[in-house]
């Protein structure tokens, strides 16, 4: 973050100074909102939830080293080396004081939302922009209304571009962030069954995804996965230009995958308005042509070459637990895509597994969360997938997980364990580990079962 003033501050959130403070010039050189690591020199701003309140901790951080802090509660008594900026909800200053910073940056930022691979689309666009640009993007989870302005108050005059993932699980959501960013470049990856449990239908999630488009700049560039059904509705109907990408015909952006070892990467003969070429992708899966393609139109709309565009392709490194290859000994493949599961980001998983070179194929599954009366169905459909494309093994783990070795076993799987809970799988994995073998995890992130990943690693030897 680049140093503001309080003076600044109160004009970007609208507040009143509380007390007798009056040195309008101190320097603000970072925002925090936990109170356990806040920095000397740091704005403290307390969050409120249905469970915490941040104005609990004020004091805290203040003798952490904060030099002052917002409020939305006045004090009984203010210390005299502190300023109280108060305000009317600290969550709303936060995205007034983000919005008022990001302001003072004359640089593109990109708008990322979906209901699978946006943090994939992300990744890969800021790939792309850094062959030629000091990118800033989203780090982890740090996609909602909270993360997304402090990742905004990262930016430094440093940054050339910005790229910012937006997630959602209800109507107003993708408003509330792309109203703040107001994005030179929107991105729409696709519309699935993710957060189908609040939203009721696809249709809505649709409704909600598309409460980006009117943010848009109106000189700017809207991206979308033109082989979605729901997306490919907009040809035509878009407040800004729009370029469609996919397999399909008549696309703007067209791939074809054409090649690949299943173990580290794809090739695939990419297709654009200004170039026609085979390209090597450091990642596994054909629905990885989309986020090649997105990050192509991002960077070619933004000035960079064809050999620009394939370098940062090629050097495209995932987020962890998305989809991350690791090799053990004995000719042993995890794939630990851990992060997050919905029914269509499960499928791509899935048939990552089925297509790569190992003999034995073990797909480990957790529930998926959201799902809401949907959920048995959706659960059922991924394990009649499994049998579908010719996994070997399913250890599913978690309540709703049964309904996946319920669809594995009428599907033809020849080994189905269900497993209440992690402890349970373990001891699965203890009896199953095999030379020549590969194990995908995936699961909702509460299922947390990257442990079952670790475990698995401490079953088997590193690859020399």
């Amino acid at each position: 973050m680049e140093q503001i003033t309080l003076s600044q501050l109160i004009e970007a959130v609208h507040g009143t100074l509380l007390g007798n403070y009056d040195k309008f010039d101190t320097p603000i050189s970072q925002v925090s909102t936990d109170s356990r690591t806040v920095q000397p020199g740091e704005l403290f701003i307390p969050l409120v939830g249905e469970r915490f309140d941040g104005h609990t901790y004020l004091d805290k951080a203040l003798s952490g080293g904060a030099a002052g802090c917002l409020t939305a509660r006045e004090q009984t008594d203010y210390r005299p080396d502190k300023f109280y900026v108060q305000v009317a909800d600290t969550e709303l200053a936060l995205r007034d004081l983000a919005v008022w910073y990001k302001n003072r940056f004359s640089i593109p930022f990109i708008g990322v939302t979906g209901s699978v691979g946006k943090t994939t689309a992300k990744d890969m666009i800021a790939s792309v922009l850094s062959v030629k640009y000091k990118v800033l993007k989203t780090e982890g989870n740090f996609n909602n209304n909270i993360g997304m302005p402090l990742t905004l108050l990262r930016l430094t005059k440093e940054h050339q571009a910005c790229v910012l993932e937006m997630g959602m699980d209800q109507f107003g959501e993708i408003d509330y962030l792309a109203g703040a960013v107001q994005p030179d470049i929107g991105v729409i990856t696709n519309i699935g069954d993710a957060h189908i449990e609040r939203l009721g239908s696809r249709e809505n999630i649709f409704k909600a995804k598309c409460e980006m488009l009117p943010h848009i700049k109106k000189d700017g560039l809207l991206v979308l996965n033109g082989d979605d059904a729901m997306l490919s509705t907009l040809r035509g109907k878009t407040p800004v230009p729009t370029v469609f990408c996919g397999e399909g015909e008549g696309m703007d952006y067209c791939a074809k995958l054409t090649g690949g070892d299943g173990i580290s990467h794809i090739v695939c003969q990419l297709t654009t308005p200004k170039m026609n070429r085979e390209v090597k992708i450091p990642a596994l899966g054909e629905h990885m042509i989309y986020p090649t393609l997105i990050a192509a139109a991002v960077g070619e709309h933004l000035g960079l070459t064809p050999d620009e565009i394939e370098d940062g392709l090629t050097q495209f490194v995932p987020t962890r637990m998305r989809m991350n290859v690791l090799r053990r000994a004995d000719q042993i493949t995890i794939l630990d895509d851990t992060y997050n599961a919905n029914p269509q980001s499960m499928r791509a998983a899935i048939s990552v597994l089925a297509g790569g070179p190992r003999s034995w194929k073990a797909a480990v599954l957790g529930d998926m969360l959201e799902l809401g009366p949907f959920a048995p169905a959706l659960h059922t459909g991924v394990g009649e997938f499994l049998g579908a494309v010719g996994v070997n093994c399913v250890i599913a783990v978690g309540e709703m997980a049964r309904y996946i070795a319920d669809g594995a076993e009428r599907s033809g799987v020849p080994e189905v364990y269900y497993c209440q809970d992690k402890f349970e799988a373990k001891k699965v994995l203890e009896q199953v580990v095999r030379p020549d073998s590969a194990f995908l995890f995936k699961a909702s992130r509460g299922m947390k079962l990257e442990e079952l990943t670790e475990y698995l690693m401490k079953l088997t030897r590193e690859e020399k």
